[in-house]
């Protein structure tokens, strides 16, 4: 049996479900196709540690108009992270303690001078193809610009894993012209930025904007529902899923993560470009995991370079007397998020009088859905970026991954919703 809507969505996640919810708005008949269980795509709250945590994305800020504007419209809450008031950095083999103002200090000649020219480039972050003489600049890695500041060794280091933090991924393999776009969207500061990163989230979770966003909308929604197939046909696309069924449509709307598209097979196949960047991947396939402590520990900040299997670690909450920290590492390979001994022995890098109890996280880089974490590009693939974002007849290809401005954020996958339903609403014209 074949099931024809005016526009097929796959993926559930917070692109998919604000594609769904314009267009169905404005009339389109839409069906949305998940694979997982459940909405939110790599946002996903657990029920871990006697906690309910975010396992994915998580943090949002007003700086963010996009979810800033969804948090309003559905009245949601948000909380705050403990404000650190330790800091506990590990750079040249030794740990050094003292307040937190001291590390952001310690930090900040080496990000302004990474960051410096972010609003030259990209003065205007939502339209980060302005300038048409980005080609070679593109093809420098964050480590290139660190590298030429010829920073003290402990500074060098430091922000190294600071970046190696905010990629998910060595600095090596992170495009300088990403985090310049980033910086941009926050004003040019980067303590800005790092607050946009790591302070401010849902009260209830991630999971109640998408499902307040998910009741918003006369789409239809099935879950447990891969995709594998795309074939664009004369009249409009034919998708087929897993299970076998058939649906057709005018359009379609593939989310998927850049290192996910793979997994659907394109008939006729995507362009040159396209294809590039989904063979290469995005930068980031670290690992997030939460830590369970024995006490109670004062909020503090843990960093330390890009060589250290976990970079940066903060404690979220206390529960039954023990505190649970977040935790990141730029190599999933080298630390599993559920890996108790492998977690405690790098977290002892920093406190080897820490007893951690247990951990919890989910492997979003083994994940067949999405085969990465939050979207961060490489070296060269902003021209790749501008392309994803170009339909091939009835295909469209939306996410975090291919926003414009807060790429990497919730706040990029609405955005990169919000474009991709507008240019379907107007009848095919570019967004």
């Amino acid at each position: 049996m074949t099931n024809s809507y005016d526009v097929l969505v796959i993926g559930a996640g917070f692109a998919g479900v604000t594609a769904a919810r314009e267009l169905s708005h404005r009339g389109r008949s839409v069906l949305v196709l998940e694979a997982r269980d459940r909405l939110g795509g790599r946002t996903w709250v657990d029920h871990q540690l006697g906690l309910d945590l975010e396992m994915g994305g998580t943090w949002v800020h007003w700086l963010q108009p996009h979810v800033w504007a969804e948090i309003t419209r559905y009245g949601i809450e948000i909380t705050q992270s403990p404000p650190a008031e330790q800091a506990y950095w590990h750079a040249g083999g030794t740990v050094r303690h003292g307040s937190a103002d001291e590390l952001l200090v310690k930090l900040d000649p080496g990000m302004i001078a990474t960051l410096a020219d972010s609003r030259d480039y990209f003065d205007r972050p939502y339209e980060p193809f302005l300038r048409d003489n980005l080609d070679d600049f593109d093809q420098q890695t964050v480590l290139d610009r660190i590298a030429a500041l010829n920073l003290p060794p402990d500074e060098d280091e430091l922000v190294r894993g600071m970046w190696a933090l905010n990629f998910n991924a060595p600095p090596q393999v992170a495009g300088l012209t990403q985090a310049l776009r980033w910086c941009s969207a926050a004003s040019g500061s980067w303590q800005l930025l790092f607050e946009a990163c790591a302070t401010y989230k849902l009260k209830h979770g991630t999971r109640s904007l998408i499902n307040a966003m998910a009741a918003d909308t006369d789409a239809e929604i099935r879950l447990h529902s891969a995709v594998n197939s795309v074939t664009r046909t004369a009249t409009g696309v034919d998708v087929r899923t897993a299970s076998g069924q058939r649906f057709t449509a005018r359009d379609v709307i593939v989310t998927l993560p850049m290192n996910a598209l793979s997994g659907i097979e394109f008939e006729p196949g995507l362009s040159a470009l396209k294809q590039a960047a989904a063979a290469e991947g995005q930068a980031s396939r670290g690992v997030k995991t939460w830590v369970k402590v024995r006490g109670e520990v004062d909020p503090c900040y843990l960093l330390g370079g890009p060589d250290l299997p976990l970079t940066f670690a903060q404690p979220e909450y206390k529960v039954d007397g023990d505190t649970v920290f977040v935790a990141f590492g730029p190599d999933g390979i080298r630390v599993r998020p559920d890996d108790v001994d492998a977690v405690a022995k790098a977290i002892a890098v920093w406190r080897p009088d820490f007893d951690v109890i247990d951990v919890a996280g989910h492997d979003w880089v083994g994940d067949p859905y999405s085969r990465e974490t939050w979207p961060m590009l490489r070296p060269g693939q902003l021209r790749q970026l501008r392309d994803l974002q170009q339909p091939e007849g009835g295909l469209h290809i939306a996410g975090s991954g291919y926003g414009t401005g807060w790429a990497g954020f919730i706040d990029g996958a609405i955005e990169s919703g919000l474009r991709t339903a507008r240019r379907l609403i107007a009848g095919g014209a570019p967004a």
